[in-house]
């Protein structure tokens, strides 16, 4: 079965295969992260593997990495407080 990427958008519950299309990682790195539990995913029969599109959605954006722009408004916001004190 081949899912098109605007019909694995639309879909609360991902098979691997549409994980891996909708991810961009390769089916052996999929493989990796969930036998380590890196990432959520269920085995309802313990065997097929599923991913729910909002937790998969996630995972992906968490650690998110700050713009030179927001880190130096961060660092003028804490100078004109008067920084630590």
């Amino acid at each position: 079965m081949t899912t098109t990427k605007e019909g694995i958008n639309t879909k609360a519950i991902l098979t691997f295969q549409e994980a891996c299309a909708y991810t961009g990682f390769s089916a052996s790195y999929l493989y990796k992260l969930t036998a380590a539990r890196q990432i959520p995913h269920s085995k309802p029969s313990g065997k097929m593997v599923f991913f729910d599109r909002a937790e998969l959605e996630g995972w992906l954006m968490r650690n998110r990495v700050a713009t030179s722009a927001e880190i130096n408004d961060k660092a003028n916001g804490f100078c004109r407080k008067g920084g630590v004190r």
